[in-house]
């Protein structure tokens, strides 16, 4: 199929973007890389009045480093982030979840911003950036308004901005880097949308003891989850094979996925399950150089 008639629009400047937003209202539709919206497009399932093309406002591509943050433009491709050596040094989780979105071709013209607007919960950039703990700088006309990523999934392919509204900008804190990282993800083919992915980041003092942890949970929930009770009994522990059961155990026990055509439900908590074990063990791994002990 081929998508209904709309109007287009190209600004070169953040202004230009918010007065046609203003114009159009609901009506105005975003469009950056438009791996997610044209398919959605070409089936019709949605039809706008307008796409406001926003591929000329340099000013929201860039990756640079400053007061303590990791600062992403919106219109940052995909394959900028993973061949950043800025992000390998400062957020090594998200240089090895980027190589999991799609092929390279999706990659090349995919948006960091889009990711995140789009809203899948199987995605990477969303799973990885929670884990992060980034932020969303969301500007309008009138307003700048930074809100944390774990308020800024709303559900499922709907997140915080209102109308009228654009994000420009991801900010990771990076003052203190976590040592230990690990993205898993399970698909059925490369390329391929997650059945489930994991997440986690987490540090460790001179003995092995685990001061700092956040795992995340995607393709289990309407929006990417913080596992925090999962999280929570890693602290002040080492890592053993029994406290890891456990934070298995919890992690499936706080989600809440539902079955469709590529998994059951009873599927998706067993890799849950798998794949929170697998993402904190490896992550122990990278901080301590140890596997942990039974």
């Amino acid at each position: 199929m081929k998508p209904a008639l709309f109007d287009y629009f190209r600004p070169t400047t953040v202004e230009e973007a918010f007065q046609l937003l203003s114009e159009y209202g609901d009506e105005g539709k975003l469009i950056a890389g438009g791996q997610s919206l044209v398919p959605i497009l070409n089936m019709r399932l949605s039809a706008p009045e307008c796409l406001i093309d926003i591929n000329g406002l340099k000013e929201l591509d860039y990756i640079h480093c400053e007061d303590g943050w990791l600062r992403i433009g919106a219109l940052t491709r995909q394959r900028e982030v993973e061949r950043s050596g800025l992000v390998r040094e400062k957020s090594p989780l998200l240089s090895e979840a980027v190589p999991f979105i799609g092929h390279m071709q999706t990659r090349n013209r995919g948006t960091v911003g889009g990711s995140l607007v789009h809203a899948d919960p199987t995605a990477e950039l969303p799973l990885s950036l929670l884990a992060l703990n980034g932020s969303a700088v969301i500007e309008s006309a009138d307003e700048k308004r930074e809100v944390g990523l774990g308020e800024f999934f709303v559900t499922y392919l709907t997140t915080d901005i209102r109308p009228g509204e654009l994000l420009t900008e991801v900010k990771i804190p990076v003052d203190s880097v976590p040592k230990g990282y690990s993205f898993q993800e399970f698909s059925r083919r490369h390329g391929d949308f997650a059945l489930v992915a994991a997440a986690c980041v987490l540090d460790t003092d001179n003995e092995g003891r685990i001061l700092t942890a956040r795992l995340t949970l995607g393709g289990v929930d309407p929006i990417p989850v913080l596992a925090e009770d999962a999280a929570g009994i890693l602290i002040g522990e080492k890592l053993t094979d029994t406290l890891l059961a456990e934070v298995g155990r919890i992690a499936a026990m706080n989600v809440d996925p539902e079955g469709d055509l590529h998994a059951t439900r009873e599927y998706r908590l067993h890799l849950a399950r798998v794949f929170a074990k697998r993402a904190v063990q490896i992550a122990y791994i990278r901080a301590t150089g140890k596997e942990g002990t039974s």
